[in-house]
């Protein structure tokens, strides 16, 4: 297979080369596809995941398993919100 790289792209390459982390051009292709593929994977994961709670927000909503939407409810996911990002950052995810 051949392919074309930019100046840039060529130049990042040749670095990641000089830099002893690769043994060649190719092993730097391959270790960026392979970095592709896992972010594509996580993005298909996580798309599965949206799509299955919006199936379990219908059905809910389907079958009366709802509340209105107001202030107080604005007001409760916002705090539920702040003090999950509060305890992630205390955990270090965040």
């Amino acid at each position: 297979m051949n392919i074309s790289l930019n100046k840039e792209l060529e130049s990042y390459v040749n670095q990641k080369v000089e830099s002893g982390l690769y043994h060649s051009a190719s092993e730097v292709i391959r270790d960026g596809l392979r970095l592709m593929k896992e972010r594509d994977a996580l993005h298909q994961h996580r798309l599965a995941e949206l799509r299955r709670d919006i199936a379990v927000g219908v059905d809910q909503a389907n079958n009366g398993q709802v509340q209105p939407f107001n202030e107080e409810v604005v007001a409760r996911v916002k705090t539920r919100g702040r003090n999950r990002l509060e305890t992630a950052k205390n955990s270090g995810q965040a």
